[in-house]
């Protein structure tokens, strides 16, 4: 709003952040501001905030990776409007989601969601139109990063020089994957993970949960109130994982072999974007079981179902394995980004922690 006072409002703002820090929430919010600031009379901005009620003013354009469905045409351009209704009905539960949670409103199997070279012929044109309400146009390109190049490449001449009263919001997860000639066409806002404290004030005033419960998710969450509210939630992916994680460990240290097999057959059905989501939570647990073995509550960082296994499993993960189990799964995590065989890759994956959980 400052930015606006001093009549200094760049054309490209870059907003960057940990997840479920509130970058959305706060992109959607100052495009609500400059589409309502521009209101020349009372009926005009009660209509404008009307509108924005609904995410639904014509002046507002979002842009948004996406999938191409299995059977699509090869002919067919794929862009984003070829999700708005799913799109929408997750701006209308609110402005903190994940890609994950976009990708299972999408039906995605496999598929990486990506932005696709056409996306930019549209944005040119939906911003080459003049403004219905005569005041502000507004792009919001949620995670920039997944632009492919050749849709990054042909934005550049209209992110530097954009149409009057045009604006565009970026809100980007991992924005040292943007082109750099994109990056320095934008003002960067760096945003701050959100305070443990807050998060916990707002689970117990918001959500009614007791405080002693609100203190243990909020210091789960580290910041990331999406991961706050995906622990109220009884059938959270979490502990699916948490089951997965227990099996490989009990598998592996009984050196079962053949329910070991099984254990991966099972990971290969997942897809994709679940086992990379699935390793980065095995990461985090053999760090938090490593930590638990200090014995000091500060250091930890885990739900009751999780502390309740490290009790007794804390002990095997030490010194002498905790480098090389995270080493691995990280590994794992690159292969599978990668498009390595999923098959392959979590079956020798388990027996490389069985020599390690032996050491």
């Amino acid at each position: 709003m400052q930015l606006m006072e001093e009549k200094r409002l760049p054309h490209a703002l870059l907003f960057c952040g940990p997840a479920g820090c509130g970058k959305m929430a706060m992109a959607m919010a100052f495009a609500s501001y400059l589409l309502t600031s521009t209101a020349n009379n009372e009926n005009a901005k009660r209509n404008a905030e009307a509108l924005l009620a609904q995410w639904q003013h014509p002046d507002l354009h979002f842009t948004y990776p996406v999938i191409r469905p299995t059977g699509t045409s090869a002919d067919h351009k794929m862009v984003s409007d070829d999700f708005a209704k799913e799109w929408h009905a997750m701006l209308m539960e609110g402005p903190y989601f994940s890609i994950d949670q976009w990708l299972s409103r999408m039906k995605a199997a496999n598929q990486q969601a990506i932005i696709y070279a056409s996306e930019s012929d549209d944005i040119i044109r939906k911003l080459s139109l003049k403004s219905s309400q005569g005041g502000y146009k507004v792009s919001i390109i949620w995670l920039p990063e997944r632009m492919n190049g050749e849709c990054a490449n042909k934005l550049l001449k209209i992110i530097e020089e954009p149409p009057q009263q045009t604006v565009f919001l970026m809100v980007s997860e991992e924005p040292e994957k943007l082109l750099e000639t994109i990056r320095s066409r934008t003002q960067r806002i760096d945003m701050k993970k959100t305070a443990t404290e807050a998060i916990e004030q707002a689970l117990v005033e918001r959500r009614g949960i007791n405080e002693p419960t609100a203190h243990r998710i909020a210091r789960v969450a580290n910041g990331d109130w999406l991961k706050a509210l995906e622990e109220l939630d009884a059938g959270n992916e979490n502990r699916l994982f948490l089951d997965m994680f227990i099996t490989l460990m009990r598998l592996a240290y009984l050196r079962n072999i053949k329910e070991l097999k099984q254990w991966g057959e099972t990971v290969t059905g997942f897809g994709r974007e679940k086992q990379k989501r699935m390793m980065t939570y095995f990461l985090r647990l053999v760090r938090e079981n490593f930590m638990y073995n200090f014995q000091n509550p500060d250091l930890v960082y885990m739900t009751q179902e999780e502390e309740d296994f490290a009790k007794n499993f804390a002990r095997f993960i030490n010194e002498e394995n905790v480098v090389e189990l995270s080493e691995l799964f990280t590994r794992i995590i690159r292969d599978i980004a990668q498009n390595a065989n999923p098959r392959i890759v979590f079956f020798d994956m388990a027996l490389k922690v069985i020599m390690l959980l032996k050491n």
